[in-house]
């Protein structure tokens, strides 16, 4: 009995070597991350989606939530977008609402989805907040969530267009950082797959 499982510790642990070995020197990453983005394309709009990531602590945005606020600010500049909608709970949209303020957004053009605490639940509040707001719909959001976001949105009848920005692809740079990266992208799989599952996209 002890030698099988030392035997079965031997393989799992020459398998974990080799997967951390591959995520380190190879592109692994960026690949998954690109599929999971899908078309790459800054697309204009009337309305700008977009979801938060991590909670704020201490009233500071999370880096992932920060990042995708700052490609907010972008498109709001660069683009022709009338209303930008900010999605997240537990004090998520406000602190988005917040910098988006600091950043001359005027807040007039700010609409909050605050009740949310899942992508199933950003697509089915952000469909009832935009249920009587017309015009073409840009969703931004992380490359690797961009597959489960975007279905999730149009299965809850908000026709969308992708805006992905490169956040895992970015990280993937970093080699220190790429075994935690493939960690997040192994975690959005198995979020895709329980989604799938639910029905939800």
């Amino acid at each position: 009995m002890l030698l099988r499982l030392y035997a079965f510790l031997k393989v799992a642990l020459m398998l974990l070597g080799l997967i951390v070995v591959i995520v380190t020197i190879t592109p692994v990453d960026r690949w998954y991350a690109q599929i999971l983005a899908g078309p790459w394309a800054d697309p204009d709009g009337d309305i700008l989606i977009v979801l938060g990531a991590e909670s704020p602590a201490d009233g500071y945005l999370g880096v992932e939530t920060y990042w995708r606020s700052v490609y907010a600010v972008w498109a709001w500049r660069k683009g022709h977008f009338r209303t930008i909608v900010v999605c997240g709970g537990f004090g998520t949209a406000e602190a988005m609402r917040d910098y988006l303020i600091f950043e001359h957004v005027p807040e007039a053009e700010i609409l909050l989805e605050n009740r949310s605490r899942s992508t199933h639940e950003n697509g089915l509040f952000a469909a009832a907040l935009l249920k009587n707001n017309p015009g073409h719909k840009v969703l931004l959001t992380s490359d690797y969530h961009m597959y489960r976001s975007i279905r999730e949105f149009r299965k809850a009848g908000v026709q969308v267009e992708p805006r992905p920005i490169p956040f895992a692809l970015k990280q993937s740079n970093d080699w220190t950082l790429r075994c935690q990266v493939f960690v997040e992208l192994v975690t959005e799989t198995s979020k895709i797959i329980a989604y799938r599952m639910r029905g939800w996209i």
